[in-house]
């Protein structure tokens, strides 16, 4: 990969896609291709096709995919799975056929055995069961780095597999029926705040930004957007009260905020922008020859999500308790990645969690 060449981001728009567009931009990359989901649809065969055969790119960052939480993951496997296939397989195919000479697979951390060793070597791959909770995604990111490893046996392809960590940063998702549990954590507690101390203005710009399903019958908050027809729009008028009555479901209170599980479970957590240095390095330097089949990308310190959510409880400033809902799923015990290929091949995070969340919190307030 070199300053001239034709670089195409799929997924560009999303949190992993706009850290590559700055990465690259910052390493004085300039011919980016960065179309929308509005402008390609990467599940539909015949435009990724068209649009690969009409490009040409030189190098592909493959970040497009969908994503979610434990929540999205058990409610919506079918999409999760039909989904990322589809991209893996037109995108994947579609660079052979017209010649991409590198492409970086995007995966994350969830392909690997639900009792893995720790911490997960690459070698632990299909070593043992999944984790029932997101398996049918993790189906499809295992099914796309073996794409890319046999294009590479049979054809010589030069397509790489990156496996991330737990991301977080700018440009995350903070759907409250759809995040992961550090985005929903900074905008639970960051709601809770603004309930505590009586901020009307800033839980109407939140809920202006971001709309969530509202409930008006008793029962379990909605298991996705589709379950309801009805969305909270928020106006200047609206009684305090009327907020804590639509986030209560979510468990979001003025005096505590309610998480899923028992808190026990540990994970590692990588900012954004170090995961996206890591990608352009790897671009750069390293071929399929240097990195094998896969390779991790993490931090190599993991935490307890109860350290996590008090953690961001101070960063985003809610004096409130934390409650646990054992009666919810925890999701894998433990993932902590080892991350000694990478760093043999000459990368090292640098985003401290705490400096990291500070920035993120602040990126967040920023958008509303």
């Amino acid at each position: 990969m070199n300053k001239d060449s034709k670089i195409y981001i799929a997924g560009a728009h999303g949190m992993v896609g706009r850290a590559l567009g700055r990465a690259l931009e910052r390493r004085g990359y300039t011919r980016l291709l960065r179309p929308g989901l509005a402008d390609l649809d990467l599940t539909r065969q015949s435009a990724t096709e068209a649009f690969l055969e009409k490009e040409r790119p030189d190098v592909i960052f493959l970040a497009a995919a969908r994503v979610g939480g434990i929540l999205a993951n058990s409610t919506r496997p079918a999409e999760f799975i039909y989904d990322n296939l589809a991209i893996a397989l037109h995108v994947i195919h579609a660079a052979w056929r017209t010649g991409v000479g590198r492409l970086v697979n995007f995966g994350s951390s969830c392909i690997y055995p639900r009792q893995a060793p720790q911490p997960m070597g690459e070698d632990a791959l299909l070593t043992g069961p999944l984790e029932p909770t997101n398996e049918a995604y993790a189906v499809a990111k295992i099914a796309a780095i073996k794409l890319c490893r046999h294009y590479h046996t049979q054809y010589g392809a030069d397509f790489i597999s990156l496996m991330p960590t737990n991301l977080y940063g700018p440009g995350d998702n903070y759907d409250l029926l759809g995040s992961h549990v550090l985005p929903a954590l900074i905008r639970k507690f960051h709601l809770a705040r603004c309930l505590a101390t009586g901020d009307t203005s800033a839980l109407q710009a939140d809920l202006t930004a971001r709309p969530v399903p509202e409930r008006r019958s008793p029962g379990p908050a909605p298991a996705s957007p589709a379950a309801t027809t009805l969305l909270f729009m928020p106006n200047a008028a609206t009684d305090p009260a009327e907020y804590a009555a639509v986030l209560e479901p979510f468990g979001i209170a003025p005096a505590a905020v309610t998480l899923w599980g028992t808190g026990a479970p540990r994970r590692e957590f990588l900012h954004v922008d170090d995961l996206a240095a890591a990608a352009v390095h790897l671009a750069e330097h390293c071929a399929y020859a240097d990195m094998g089949e896969l390779v991790n990308v993490g931090c190599g310190r993991d935490l307890p999500i109860r350290e996590l959510a008090e953690l961001v409880r101070e960063t985003v400033g809610f004096e409130g308790d934390i409650r646990w809902d054992s009666t919810k799923p925890d999701g894998m015990p433990r993932k902590l990645l080892d991350i000694g290929r990478i760093r043999a091949l000459g990368w090292a995070p640098r985003i401290d969690l705490s400096a990291g969340l500070a920035a993120t919190y602040a990126a967040y307030l920023a958008t509303l």
